[in-house]
């Protein structure tokens, strides 16, 4: 697996690549949301401020609902995605790439009390980081992931390094992924190319370490590109 590249295999054998989200993005999406249940919080409290106890009344529902119901409403009814997580291009979808439900949603959503334990989202992000798939406690509980939405991109071009035949026969999985790094090879860093170029160790040439340019060659060997 490259990165955070997750594969999922549909009923009808269909398979569907998602990019599962990390932790950052996702804070930077529950900040947006907070900032967002914020001011329309504040805007009904200026609101209903003249009307003394049972404004006041009115303001603590809305704040309850605010709080538990906001995300799981947008997150429903908008397609997975809250505004926070618009803004950033992440949307929640069930464990086998179906749009969340209600009960889902819910749950997921619920859970959150316990992923900010101790403090500040403690055992949340304690579980994003040792998970693969970068699930808090409550995605684990309702089958949930949080990806990337998917826009439409122009493929890129792989460089024009000349075709290498790789030393032994590679399966499709092995051939999908040489060429899924060499196009996402100009999106990286050079020291991320280098460490994920290690991975494929094996078809480095005898007695030398396997390098980022062998590896577009034998992709460009494998699209045909004699």
């Amino acid at each position: 697996m490259l990165d955070t590249l997750k594969t999922i295999e549909t009923p009808e054998g269909i398979e569907l690549s998602l990019s599962v989200a990390g932790p950052l993005p996702r804070i930077l999406a529950w900040l947006i949301d907070g900032l967002a249940r914020f001011f329309i919080l504040y805007l009904l409290m200026f609101l209903l401020s003249t009307l003394d106890l049972f404004g006041f009344g009115l303001f603590m529902l809305a704040a309850f609902i605010a709080e538990w119901f906001y995300p799981v409403l947008f997150e429903v009814c908008m397609g997975g995605q809250t505004p926070g997580k618009k803004a950033l291009g992440l949307r929640v979808l069930c464990d086998d790439g179906t749009p969340v439900g209600w009960s889902a949603s819910l749950l997921r959503n619920l859970l959150r009390v316990v992923d900010f334990l101790p403090m500040l989202y403690g055992f949340g992000l304690a579980s994003m980081v040792l998970n693969r798939d970068f699930k808090r406690l409550g995605d684990l509980a309702a089958g949930t992931l949080v990806v990337y939405s998917g826009k439409i991109r122009p493929q890129p071009r792989i460089g024009g390094h000349s075709p290498i035949p790789p030393p032994a026969p590679l399966t499709l999985e092995e051939q999908q992924a040489i060429i899924a790094f060499a196009e996402r090879m100009p999106a990286v860093s050079e020291d991320r190319a280098r460490e994920l170029a290690a991975l494929a160790g094996p078809l480095a040439p005898a007695g030398e370490e396997i390098s980022p340019d062998h590896l577009l060659g034998i992709a460009n060997w494998l699209l045909g590109r004699r």
